[in-house]
């Protein structure tokens, strides 16, 4: 099975890489709507759990390779994995990501710039990686000659979690990169990774969580990551209960539909394990999601 779906973005070739597969609460993860509601779109398990991808973005750019989230890595203990029902092994004792990127030919060696739209463990977590069978469990860089992008903000707000939030932070993916120099922290509401690739702060699910906007001759192509995390997110009400700020994610969706859907962008979901994207279009209903690209696990 390829882990790999491709897609053109002007003169960008974009690919969104499978990185893994989660299960979290369903009741979690649509919040305030009622289960008879969000169970007629999404199966739960006997945990009440649905499945959800762990999706990345591969930019191939004229600066390097640029990786957008980077999946959960191979660090956590197998009571985590159980707990989440992570299902992310590669080969090798790598990940699932690894292998996406050896299907394109491509080496963690060869990542240029590695994007974290936020620092909770299943979208930085394969920032680092522990060597298999290394009894010392020493973690070190996944990309070893990439610049890690993040909102200075968003660290600072990870370094200080509370009781609330520290479930979600682990200082194992991100502190390593600190310490070797190669972490770059964005400041302010917005920023340029490389030209045509930018980052906007869309706060809601962190106070300041990024979303990555791709625009080439044209065409533009946004990665909501947990603003928009699957298909079935796309009403504006229907918002993740793990939002710190539920009333800005509303905002920031807003604002994202208003844009996206006057520019034409089409849309890449992190975590719908069934819908890769589609383009944003306006329907009876408010946002609706036209030229569905279906996930390969799920296509025909």
């Amino acid at each position: 099975m390829s882990r790999v779906t491709t897609m053109q973005v002007g003169k960008l070739r974009v690919h969104a890489l499978e990185a893994g597969i989660q299960h979290l609460d369903g009741g979690a993860m649509f919040g305030v709507v009622p289960k008879p509601l969000w169970e007629k779109r999404i199966a739960a398990d006997a945990r009440n759990r649905i499945r959800l991808a762990m999706r990345t973005l591969l930019i191939e750019h004229d600066d390097g390779l640029v990786l957008v989230d980077s999946g959960l890595g191979n660090k956590e203990t197998q009571k985590f994995l159980d707990i989440y029902g992570i299902e992310n092994a590669g080969a090798d004792g790598r990940t699932a990501l690894e292998d996406a990127l050896a299907e394109l030919g491509h080496r963690p060696e060869d990542v240029k710039v590695v994007v974290s739209t936020h620092l909770h463990f299943d979208h930085a977590g394969g920032n680092t990686f522990i060597v298999p069978d290394d009894a010392e469990r020493r973690v070190q860089p996944t990309f070893p000659n990439a610049r890690y992008v993040a909102h200075r903000r968003e660290y600072a707000y990870a370094a200080h979690a509370n009781e609330r939030t520290t479930a979600s932070y682990f200082p194992h993916n991100y502190a390593p990169l600190i310490e070797s120099g190669q972490m770059q922290m964005i400041d302010g509401p917005a920023g340029t990774v490389v030209p045509g690739v930018r980052v906007m702060v869309t706060p809601g699910h962190t106070p300041w969580h990024m979303s990555v906007l791709l625009e080439s001759a044209g065409e533009g192509l946004l990665f909501p990551a947990d603003t928009v995390p699957t298909a079935h997110h796309l009403p504006l009400p229907w918002i993740m209960g793990y939002d710190v700020e539920p009333l800005r994610t509303l905002e920031s969706k807003r604002a994202l539909y208003y844009r996206g859907m006057a520019e034409g962008w089409r849309v890449v979901f992190e975590h719908d394990a069934d819908t890769v994207g589609g383009r944003m279009v306006s329907g009876e209903k408010g946002t609706e999601l036209a030229e569905r690209m279906g996930a390969p696990a799920a296509s025909p």
